[in-house]
Formats: structure tokens, sequence, C-alpha cells
């Protein structure tokens, strides 16, 4: 427990009172209706609805980049779905992915087929998802592209509230998303991106296994993908983070 949290806590009343500890927040039983959500920069919280949440990541793809390069590579799929021959890294896809992985609470995700997912929630729920997914990103990808920003692919959370489907946790952030430079686009490679891909590399460098705890992180790793952040946000907002 770190000591803003203590802090937190000892101001809200709140001793000992969170019920979940994500890999980006912590989560909070405030009442019945309500979570409070505290960002592991321990420097903002803000409330939201509960959820009844569906234990799967919704993940859009445009573009052939991550794991799904990596699937391509050796078997020439993406989520098991037959690709194109010849496509390089980076290259956009041709059409959008609805690639849906499961969500663990601890050790990895792993990607499942749309036919399974009819087995974990239903066909209906399925269908709705994968549709409010697809909408929510191609809005989003034609809003970035106007101000110079790829969205290469994106990851999205839903829940039940009140009988209803709702989008939840983070929506297209440098933490659930590729975002790259428009003007720098030029597939055959890995891209000049604004999300957390520094963090990405040096842990591969590093040689971690991917079992906690992660290794500390170089403080020019920490400032450049805060440069980062900072630059994506300016682009797509007209607004400085000061």
């Amino acid at each position: 427990m770190g000591k803003n949290n203590q802090v937190i806590e000892y101001f809200l009343g709140l001793e000992k009172g969170w019920i979940y500890r994500g890999k980006v927040r912590d989560t909070y039983d405030l009442n019945p209706r309500e979570f409070l959500l505290v960002a592991t920069d321990r420097i903002s919280a803000f409330d939201v609805r509960k959820a009844e949440r569906i234990n799967i990541e919704c993940i859009a793809r445009g573009y052939i980049s991550g794991s799904a390069w990596a699937e391509y590579k050796q078997y020439g799929t993406v989520a098991g779905l037959p690709m194109p021959e010849g496509l390089e890294e980076s290259d956009r896809l041709p059409q959008i992915l609805f690639t849906p992985t499961t969500k663990t609470e601890k050790g990895h995700d792993e990607p499942i087929t749309t036919n399974q997912m009819w087995d974990m929630i239903g066909k209906d729920l399925t269908e709705e998802i994968k549709a409010k997914t697809l909408e929510v990103y191609s809005f989003a990808v034609d809003y970035a592209r106007n101000r110079g920003i790829i969205i290469a692919d994106t990851k999205m959370e839903f829940g039940m509230i009140d009988g209803k489907l709702s989008l939840i946790d983070e929506l297209l952030t440098p933490d659930s998303s590729r975002f790259w430079d428009l003007n720098k686009y030029s597939p055959g490679g890995p891209q000049p991106s604004f999300d957390k891909q520094p963090v990405r590399d040096w842990l591969t460098a590093s040689g971690w296994n991917k079992e906690p705890p992660a290794p500390g992180l170089p403080e020019e790793i920490i400032l450049a993908t805060t440069e980062r952040y900072r630059e994506v946000y300016k682009r797509l907002t007209g607004r400085s983070l000061n």
C-alpha cells in the first residue's frame, strides 16, 4: 500500500476499503451503486457507476501490429481469420477486425473466437458488443486521422448497468490504443507512436519474463513516455497539459 493510497483512504474513511487492484487503477466500494477508481499516478480520482463487468477485452484492429502481426507471420491469420498473403508489419488491414480476448485477473489474456464468445455470453450480446466496438473505433479513427493520428488498434471493455450494455473503464487512451503519426506512417516495420511503446520495448530488451514484479523503469523511459502522452493529447484535443 503506497503512501498516497494511505492518504486517500484516511480522508475518505476507506481504511483497507479497496476491493480490486488492477494493472492501472485501484477500485474502492463506496455504496451499492458506485465505485471509486483511483489512477495509479496517484494524482486524480473520479466516480463511476457500478457495472456487472463482462470479462472479455474487445479489441478493434485497423492495422496489423503487435500480437496480430506475430500471429500473421506464423500462421497467415489474425484472430484465426485468414489474411491476404504479402502483408507487411503495420499494413492497413483489408477491413476492421474484432478480435476479443479473455480478461484475466492474473496471467496473460488469451485470444478467443467469436464462437467462443457466443458460448461465454450468448450470441445476441456478442453481436451487440461487436457492433458497438467497431462503431466507436470507426468514429475515433476518423476523428484522429483529421488530426494527424492513426489509431492502429484499441481495446474496450463493457459491462451491464441496469440491464443495459455500457462502455466501462478507460477508452481510447495511450494505455489501451496504438497511436501512430500519420505523417510518418510507412508500412514495413514498427511505426513512430504516441503510446507506451517505449515501455514495451525497454521491458522486452530487459529480458523481463512478464511475471510480477516488473522491473523499475529508468528515468529516460518514463520521460519519453510522458512526452508521447502529452503530444498525442495536444494533437487530439488542441490543448496542452501543463
